[in-house]
């Protein structure tokens, strides 16, 4: 297979979440060395994770039970939400109706942990700055962005508001507002190197029908990473704003497939556990 994949130990963690929120540690250490990690790089993503406050240990070592902790659980819930929706898109079921969806906010000094906080949290549910303090998605996501403005304490300062005439600097055309307001180029990369990681792992899947659980499973995590590295900064802009072919729907489109054949070979593939519904339904 070509197109070597760099997975994060983070990713590892994370892609091995079970359904109540918990990590085993023996098939996290074990996991992470057959993708060539050593236990120290295990043991130190741990700490981190630990440090940021995303998982409580329980135990040591391999003995030890990993839980995430309320934001760890609340992102993990979305990236499926997202995801979700992502195929919907695909799939020609969630269409733009024309509004723009904008958020305002003019948080003081004296909060400026929660301001910059804000900032990435709009960057991250797919919002583009327009200027300073204002910020744009083709997304409804006013509950998303509510709800983190409560968490950081800042949710007073907020303005929200929609509408379907949103003018920059004379330009009123959508298609050429989305180019404008988001990296699309960048993006697109992303999926065309996802497309270059999936299509062969899928080829392999569909001419090796022996593959080890081992070998499986390396398939599933360096499809996972790329599909991550791939998804995290796409805006999951409208397809009626997006240029054609637009190569996210190709490339999540071998993922998919990637996962309905791993999910299918006799073991459970952990870390599909979150989306094997939601690709069932495809």
């Amino acid at each position: 297979m070509t197109a070597d994949v760099q997975v994060p130990t983070r990713m590892l963690v994370e892609a091995l979440v079970r359904p109540d929120m918990t990590v085993d540690g023996a098939e996290l250490y074990a996991t992470g060395n057959l993708l060539g990690m050593s236990d120290q790089q295990v043991r130190l993503c741990i700490k981190r994770l630990a440090a940021e406050g995303r998982f409580v240990q329980e135990g040591r070592g391999r003995k030890a039970i990993l839980r995430a902790t309320g934001p760890a659980e609340h992102e993990l819930g979305l990236d499926v939400e997202f995801v979700n929706h992502a195929f919907r898109q695909d799939a020609g079921l969630a269409g733009w109706d024309g509004v723009w969806h904008l958020v305002a906010f003019a948080v003081p000094e004296s909060a400026r942990t929660g301001r910059d906080a804000l900032r990435a949290e709009l960057t991250r549910l797919g919002g583009a700055a327009i200027q300073g303090g204002l910020y744009v998605s083709a997304n409804p996501w006013e509950p998303y962005v509510e709800d983190h403005a409560r968490r950081l304490g800042v949710g007073e300062h907020l303005t929200l508001l929609t509408s379907r005439d949103l003018r920059q600097g004379g330009q009123a055309d959508p298609v050429v507002l989305a180019a404008g307001l988001w990296p699309l180029p960048e993006i697109a990369e992303r999926h065309h190197r996802l497309a270059e990681v999936a299509g062969p792992r899928l080829e392999h899947l569909r001419g090796h029908a022996d593959l080890s659980e081992a070998q499986r499973l390396t398939i599933a995590i360096e499809v996972a990473a790329e599909f991550a590295r791939a998804m995290e900064p796409d805006p999951l802009l409208p397809p009626e704003l997006l240029p054609r072919p637009w190569p996210g729907t190709r490339a999540r489109a071998l993922v998919a497939e990637c996962f309905s054949l791993l999910a299918t070979g006799g073991e459970d593939i952990r870390l599909f556990r979150r989306y094997r519904d939601l690709i069932a339904a495809r």
